[in-house]
């Protein structure tokens, strides 16, 4: 992505909710190499955060809930809290969780577009989010996958003010015309039980060589290594504990 810092309305940072967060830290760590340190504070409830060198590049964290599935999410930097959290509502989604306090680091809000996605917004205190973007191992794109298109655009540029820019297979999401992330229309070749959801993707150096240490590592492959049209090699891979994630070429221009 074009942006190499949190920047109101851009992503910031990528949560994964596990329902074995020792066997997620094996597993990134064998990938990607991360660190993770959990944080001891109590109300912490368990969280982690992964650093590559001394940056703060993602977190891993116990599900709180029985039905909660192990997933990825994206938080996008806003500088109110609850004044996004009411355009949420105002947009036609919906808020799940917040607005609320982290300690000293931030505000936080979890929320659903209206087709369903779930994403979080973020106001930052102490902790601006990841401390590196588009290198190998950290976050480097974002892409909303959606069955409707149409009112994603409408509700995300309504909440964020995001930019959109397109071709014929492919919408781009911007902030200043600055791409972070993209959009793919939901098909047919998505079984019905898959929601709506975001798919953080992290920078490697090479996919190829990236599928098969996850699959050694005890991933799964849901994409194989693919060169997009005009874009990078990429990957969609599956943790061991089922969370779905991206990966793709790093420094890739075009």
């Amino acid at each position: 992505m074009k942006l190499d810092a949190p920047v109101p309305g851009g992503p910031c940072w990528a949560e994964l909710g596990t329902s074995d967060l020792q066997e997620a830290k094996r597993f990134y760590a064998e990938l990607f190499g991360w660190r993770a340190r959990t944080d001891p504070r109590q109300g912490a409830g368990g969280y982690a955060v992964a650093h590559l060198g001394e940056a703060a590049v993602a977190a891993l964290t116990p599900l709180h809930q029985q039905a909660q599935p192990c997933a990825w999410s994206v938080l996008f930097t806003v500088t109110d809290a609850d004044v996004s959290a009411r355009l949420v509502t105002e947009a036609g989604g919906k808020v799940l969780a917040g607005p609320m306090d982290v300690f000293d680091m931030g505000r936080f809000v979890v929320a659903l577009d209206p087709a369903g996605a779930a994403f979080q917004l973020w106001q930052a205190r102490t902790f601006p989010g990841a401390g590196l973007f588009n290198a190998p191992g950290s976050l480097g794109w974002v892409e909303l996958l959606t069955r409707e298109p149409e009112r994603a655009e409408t509700f995300y540029t309504t909440v964020f003010g995001w930019t959109v820019g397109s071709s014929e297979n492919y919408v781009q999401w911007g902030v200043g015309g600055a791409d972070f992330g993209g959009m793919i229309t939901m098909d047919e070749k998505f079984a019905p039980e898959v929601p709506p959801h975001w798919l953080p993707y992290f920078a490697v150096s090479d996919v190829d060589a990236s599928t098969r240490t996850a699959v050694g590592a005890g991933g799964t492959v849901l994409m194989e290594p693919t060169a997009m049209p005009d874009g990078p090699r990429i990957a969609v891979l599956r943790d061991p504990p089922g969370a779905a994630f991206g990966v793709y070429r790093a420094n890739h221009e075009g």
